[in-house]
């Protein structure tokens, strides 16, 4: 099953997130072909705000576990984390799976 995970920085959050990132992208390696697709989200002058992710997991409780070690959540740097179950259908052009 499919999560969209929408997570936004906390103020003046930038450096902390350029310092914790490369924890983080470790962290998406690790994920590997669960991730359906991540990137961050940009403000209207094009400025890191956040992140956005879908995850293709077993569970809620799959993405519980992620986030509870995600370095952007330990280090406080994402301070508003949602998510929602989501049924992807197409990706890339191509029906998925």
């Amino acid at each position: 099953m499919q999560f969209l995970i929408k997570a936004y920085d906390g103020p003046s959050m930038l450096d902390k997130r350029m310092e914790v990132r490369p924890r983080h992208l470790e962290g998406m390696k690790a994920l590997g072909s669960h991730i359906v697709l991540a990137g961050g989200l940009l403000d209207d002058e094009g400025r890191m705000k956040g992140s956005a992710l879908v995850l293709d997991l077993e569970s809620r409780a799959d993405v519980d576990e992620y986030l509870a070690n995600e370095p952007y959540v330990v280090e406080g740097v994402w301070e508003q984390v949602t998510v929602d179950r989501l049924n992807v259908v197409i990706q890339n052009g191509e029906r998925y799976r």
